[in-house]
């Protein structure tokens, strides 16, 4: 079979599955994740198995430390697979909501009502967990889904919808609800995302390149989750002890993310207390520092930042460091450099916090607070289907909500339009 007949019968299938999806109770779908998360504990084995496989391709292929961390699963991973898919199971089902309903002078009731969008593509490098995620995600909500991982992933992926699949069939779900892609050649995506008839959504995760191949060639709506340039400001009089937890937590405890900090600004009243103690504490976790030139008056030795490392999303345990003359000119760089994802400040004053939460640009702005916590479970989504960069029409993690759309209903009694 060619790739494009292929291609094309995954997503036929899921076309016609999510039509009976779209129409399901709560209670079926509810049962089906419960179902899947209990199969991924049971088969756990089989995905630690296929899962060796591609570590040992990646350890041939020379990936990174960090790259390889994100394809890792262990079975406290899979535990937590399974649990995002309870907590989904858990969560409200938005199909069916009326969001609002009006009497018009006419008489008839307008409204309208969350539906499901209907099949979503969603095109992901590295991580197994976005193949549950993204799967429970879009069941709950009604949606088929049509999966495409790479290929440093493919028989972990391939063994989590084997077993997603069978379980979702054995608790109800129509057939080919739930589709891989398999076929490890670029042209595979390429023909997916030139079906607008059956797929309605594209929702691209991974780098740069992954997002400019697939917004280049897409003929469906794309809905980008973008690099990750994320900022942390220390405002001048910050509690210094909480700077250096907080910072320290943005970079550190697991930078291979999308909200992981990148870049570290400082207010010059304020750096010379605060930046040689986080300094030696990024240094002591194995963090390489690039630094601007007040940054290396201050801590000698480290490395000089260039104007690359600014725009920069490491993904490693990789940070550039400026100090700034205020909190304008920190905004300022954000405004210039930021990629609009978790942006940061950590101040006592509450004018600045709140000028702060005004004007910085992003799909998230947090006061005192770890970039990190920028994700669908700490903000009470359940399971994420990534975090949008983009402005329609869904921005910041993606939840449930975001997997519908809307149709207007009409109540009447006979009424004409004269």
């Amino acid at each position: 079979m060619d790739i494009k007949t292929y291609v094309t019968e995954k997503a036929t299938k899921a076309k016609a599955a999510a039509r009976k999806l779209a129409v399901l109770s709560s209670s079926v779908k509810n049962a089906a994740l419960i179902k899947m998360a209990d199969e991924l504990v049971a088969r756990a084995p089989t995905l630690l198995s296929a899962n060796a496989k591609d570590l040992e391709e990646a350890k041939r292929r020379g990936l990174s430390k960090t790259m390889t961390d994100r394809l890792t699963l262990t079975p406290k991973r899979i535990e937590e697979m399974a649990a995002g898919l309870r907590e989904v199971a858990a969560l409200p089902d938005p199909v069916g909501e009326v969001i609002k309903m009006v009497r018009r002078p006419n008489g008839i009731q307008v409204g309208r009502v969350r539906v499901p969008i209907g099949v979503i593509g969603i095109v992901y490098e590295s991580r197994p967990n976005v193949t549950a995620d993204a799967a429970g995600l879009c069941l709950k909500a009604g949606n088929a889904v049509v999966l495409r991982g790479g290929s440093e992933a493919i028989h972990s992926n391939a063994a989590l919808v084997t077993i997603l699949s069978d379980a979702g069939a054995a608790a109800g779900l129509p057939e080919g609800c739930v589709a891989f892609l398999d076929n490890p050649d670029r042209l595979a995506v390429i023909e997916m995302l030139k079906l607008d008839t059956l797929i309605d959504l594209i929702i691209p995760r991974g780098g740069e390149g992954l997002m400019k191949m697939v917004t280049e060639n897409s003929k469906i709506p794309v809905i980008k989750h973008d690099k990750g340039l994320c900022h942390t400001y220390v405002d001048e009089g910050a509690d210094i002890v909480m700077a250096l937890a907080i910072c320290f937590n943005a970079k550190v405890q697991r930078p291979g993310t999308c909200n992981a900090m990148e870049t570290l600004l400082v207010h010059e009243k304020i750096a010379p207390a605060f930046l040689p103690r986080m300094i030696l504490k990024f240094q002591k976790a194995g963090v390489e520092i690039r630094g601007c030139p007040k940054t290396r008056a201050i801590v000698p030795g480290i490395r000089e930042a260039s104007e690359e490392d600014w725009t920069t999303e490491y993904l490693d345990l990789i940070l550039s460091v400026k100090v700034v003359k205020n909190m304008d000119g920190a905004m300022e760089h954000i405004a210039r450099y930021g990629s609009q994802h978790s942006e940061a400040i950590i101040t006592q004053d509450y004018g600045r916090s709140r000028r702060f939460l005004n004007e910085v640009d992003a799909c998230a702005v947090f006061v005192n607070a770890s970039t990190r916590l920028n994700d669908g479970y700490q903000f009470g989504l359940g399971a994420e289907i990534g975090i949008s960069t983009s402005r329609i029409h869904a921005r910041g993690p993606m939840g449930l909500e975001e997997l519908t759309t809307t149709k207007y209903i009409v109540l009447g009694e006979g009424q004409l339009r004269e």
